[in-house]
């Protein structure tokens, strides 16, 4: 079983049942499947084979669904991508990933264009058409539309293995270059099956998706799931706390998903009443740590339940989840889901007692394949079939986790996952730059955002002038919002950079 042969099964039983709502127009799971097909042979008519990686540069709408399913039911291996992603960030996945087509909207073409001439193994750019401007279209470059149009029912589906790549997702690492995460076919199946039962979903459901598509919080809970419940997703191009209350009010939506940053704008909105949440059985909360004081203010404001879970990109993401048949802990993220095991260890590996702090390890049949063409941080990273996140954690005696410490260096921005080493990257190629050092600082409105430290060389250039330099080559939510100017950085005895200690003297100031 997969997800595009699950999709087929629930078009052929339950055709007319609405799949999912963009711009107030309903698509039935018949009409999405024969859509899903017809891009699939289009796909197929150009010379896309099993195997072949294939770009995703959408947001959130119907493009998305069926350029991801019907690039899987054609056998390629989808590649999703931040469109808000700089031209530097795209140049190394799309590199990196040897991708052969790009599937993207038409506002990103300048960028792409500007390095097509790196892409070596690039044979194809397809067109989302968003503006009334006519589109350029040649061999290399062709439209999602015509494609679909030219496509038909009867593609040569090519057979798919369980273990076959579907998904690359790339996620930073602390290298600072992104690493791409190999999800099989089978590891997207099983988990968004898995989280689908442990979160009741039913094909009465409708699921507000206003999480971005591309990010594998969304992609698992907000799109595959429902569609292997055969629910119906209610699709919002962005986040907006005002449609959100809409489409909850318009469509009865019962479930909504987000990270904290989401919950905060909501609970902020004056316009924000009861009513507006009144057919939501339950609210997901995820990428970050939920406050608990935001999350019992929502609860007591909107009379819903907010319940956190956890997951990272290797897991395709789902590991824990406050259950809904036992009590809510807040600050926890829940209990293994099924199928999947957690459990804290150890330096050694070795299981820690009840309470006690470790890494926190997984196993199932969600853990990804591998780390694409790196074979050294892959063994690093799997171990005895064991997925060790780097996640410190706590278990109690009811099976409950707690998160205690994030990975030493990531920052939380939105629930967007920053890497200070891709900044500190950027900030050294400045010329006047010598040295330079990213943490994370607590902000009301996104959780955390990054802040940077830097000595400068003789050189000289402004605060404004170093974040603009870095908004040149960052997407948005990982640009410094303020520098610092130091005389040097606080390093141990072996020169090493001590992140820890500007955290320690930050803290310290605040006290003071």
């Amino acid at each position: 079983m997969n997800l595009v042969y699950s999709l087929g099964k629930t078009a052929r039983e339950k055709g007319s049942k609405t799949a999912f709502v963009f711009e107030d127009k309903e698509t039935s799971y018949a009409d999405l499947y024969d859509a899903v097909t017809k891009f699939a042979s289009g796909l197929f008519d150009l010379g896309i084979r099993k195997g072949d990686h294939i770009a995703l540069l959408v947001g959130n709408s119907p493009y998305f669904i069926i350029g991801s399913y019907g690039a899987m039911l054609a056998g390629a291996t989808v590649i999703p991508i931040n469109p808000s992603y700089t031209v530097d960030e795209l140049q190394y996945i799309l590199q990196n990933g040897d991708v052969k087509a790009i599937i993207a909207v038409d506002l990103l073409l300048p960028k792409i264009q500007e390095i097509e001439h790196q892409l070596p193994a690039l044979e194809y750019i397809i067109v989302c058409a968003t503006l009334s401007t006519e589109l350029p279209c040649n061999e290399k470059m062709k439209t999602f539309t015509s494609l679909i149009a030219e496509g038909n029912l009867t593609v040569n589906i090519p057979s798919i293995d369980d273990d076959d790549p579907a998904v690359i997702l790339y996620t930073s690492g602390t290298t600072g270059k992104p690493k791409g995460a190999v999800l099989t076919h089978y590891n997207l199946y099983s988990n968004a099956r898995d989280i689908a039962a442990y979160l009741q979903f039913s094909e009465q459901e409708k699921i507000i998706a206003a999480l971005p598509m591309f990010h594998v919080f969304c992609l698992t809970v907000v799109v595959n799931a429902p569609i292997v419940s055969g629910a119906t997703i209610i699709i919002l191009p962005k986040f907006s706390p005002k449609d959100v209350f809409r489409v909850a009010r318009q469509y009865k939506a019962n479930v909504f998903a987000g990270v904290p940053t989401m919950y905060n704008f909501l609970y902020q909105l004056r316009n924000g009443h009861e009513e507006d949440f009144q057919h939501i059985r339950l609210c997901i909360s995820g990428g970050a740590s939920l406050p608990v004081a935001l999350l019992e203010n929502f609860e007591k404001t909107f009379h819903v339940r907010v319940s956190e879970g956890y997951g990272l990109s290797e897991a395709s993401p789902v590991t824990c989840f406050n259950p809904l048949d036992r009590p809510r802990k807040p600050g926890s993220i829940g209990t293994s889901i099924w199928n999947v095991e957690n459990k804290v260890v150890n330096e050694l590996g070795e299981e820690v007692p009840l309470g006690e702090v470790g890494e926190l390890i997984v196993r199932g049949p969600n853990v990804m394949k591998e780390y694409y063409k790196m074979p050294e941080e892959t063994a690093a990273t799997i171990r005895d079939g064991w997925l060790y996140t780097g996640d410190l954690a706590r278990m109690d005696e009811e099976g409950y986790f707690y998160i205690v410490d994030r990975k030493k260096d990531l920052v939380l921005v939105g629930g967007y996952n920053v890497y200070p080493r891709e900044i500190e990257e950027v900030l050294y190629k400045h010329e006047a730059v010598s040295e330079a050092i990213v943490i994370g600082v607590p902000d009301e409105s996104y959780g955390e955002v990054a802040k940077a430290y830097v000595v400068m060389n003789e050189c000289s250039a402004s605060e404004e002038e170093l974040i603009h330099y870095c908004s040149a080559h960052l997407a948005k939510y990982k640009v410094p919002s303020s520098i610092t100017f130091l005389e040097e950085l606080p390093k141990n005895t072996t020169g090493k950079i001590l992140r820890r200690a500007l955290r320690e003297s930050l803290a310290h100031n605040k006290k003071g």
